[in-house]
């Protein structure tokens, strides 16, 4: 089945300040995007894989990205590469969303083994690899295919958006 991906992110930002008559403006674009065609190689992808998924208080979600992961069409999912990783915690959060730190056979290409990132409610992770990378983020079945995502306190459940974009060899 063909997959075709646009991967963006981007900021833009313009700062300005009276100077004399005027105004003084000081705009900023920032942007990356890689387009990936239908494939395995080098820019090109053959896998995605999206959900909405909630964590209990207190909670842990372990994503294992070698088999167990399903596509929109019940498919299972195998990636070895990932390409492009999309994580967006609810706005409607109490608690936090963290990324990473699986306690056995942690995906570490991304974060290493013991580092995490933490989203608080509304914010976002991007993370894109280049379309002419050919190792781009590895995964490794059995040893290195656990993606870890955690909600950080009791009291209450978390949601997160997810889009995972990748490459089945």
């Amino acid at each position: 089945m063909p997959l075709s991906s646009t991967l963006a992110v981007a900021a833009f930002t313009e700062l300005s300040q009276a100077a004399g008559l005027g105004t003084g403006k000081v705009p900023v674009g920032l942007s990356r995007s890689a387009t990936l065609g239908s494939g395995t190689g080098a820019g090109k992808a053959d896998k995605v894989y999206q959900a909405r998924r909630t964590i209990a208080a207190s909670g842990t979600d372990d994503l294992d990205l070698a088999g167990v992961l399903t596509d929109a069409f019940g498919a299972s999912i195998t990636f070895a590469r990932v390409k492009g990783l999309f994580i967006a915690a609810s706005a409607a959060n109490t608690n936090n969303v963290v990324i990473g730190n699986a306690a056995t056979n942690a995906w570490a290409t991304l974060l290493n083994a013991t580092g995490t990132v933490t989203l608080r409610p509304g914010a976002v992770l991007a993370a894109i690899a280049g379309s002419a990378d050919p190792t781009t983020y590895g995964v490794t079945a059995s040893t290195g295919d656990i993606l870890r995502l955690a909600n950080s306190a009791g009291g209450s459940t978390v949601t997160y958006d997810i889009c995972i974009v990748g490459a089945s060899a």
